[in-house]
């Protein structure tokens, strides 16, 4: 029973960002979808604690994770074109950056590995801290612009990191935590290969 606690709580925020979509679909947000969106950044946060603390972080599980990161997100974003479209016009130079390094992200993944990445690098966690102050302060402050932009210039860079790792690593692999994790785990994939080729 206890094992199925990380996926519950990646199938959750699943649900919830349709809800939080939902709440914004009048052009304004209750106290529920901020109180919403807390439970996911905190769901984010202890899903991967407790499968690591269970030995459960499968590469099926972290992939989920991923997902349901991505669907949380977009949900949040189309929920703040329903709240303050104004907002989103006036950062759509910064945003679309955003979504091009992603869309590179995607296609740099999709060619090399055939799947997107799923590192859950230090990096996206300091990505998923902006995302989340920037979040709370567009929808309880009405006043996202440092957030906003402090957000947008990590996740740039976040994206530019993974991208790197990458091209970095030869085959597939989930949880890696920085560039310079990557650059040692390919060279134990040479040792290895080079040892076994001997």
């Amino acid at each position: 029973m206890i094992n199925s606690i990380p996926a519950a709580l990646v199938v959750f925020r699943f649900l919830i960002g349709p809800f939080l979509l939902w709440d914004a679909l009048d052009g304004q947000t209750s106290i529920w979808f901020i109180a919403g969106f807390v439970a996911a950044f905190l769901s984010d946060i202890f899903d991967g604690i407790i499968a690591r603390r269970l030995k459960i972080s499968t590469a099926g599980l972290r992939q989920a994770d991923s997902w349901a990161d991505r669907c949380l997100y977009i949900c949040v974003f189309s929920s703040a074109w329903l709240v303050n479209k104004d907002l989103v016009i006036a950062f759509r130079i910064p945003l679309l950056t955003v979504v091009f390094a992603q869309l590179m992200w995607w296609i740099v993944n999709l060619l090399k590995y055939g799947k997107p990445a799923s590192y859950h690098s230090y990096s996206a966690k300091i990505w998923g801290i902006t995302l989340f102050i920037a979040t709370i302060a567009w929808f309880s402050l009405d006043r996202a612009g440092i957030a906003l932009w402090l957000a947008i210039i990590v996740g740039i860079l976040h994206t530019l990191e993974e991208i790197a790792m990458t091209l970095i690593l030869p085959i597939w692999k989930h949880d890696v935590l920085s560039i310079y994790h990557a650059i040692n785990l390919r060279r134990q994939l040479n040792t290895q290969t080079a040892t076994t080729e001997n």
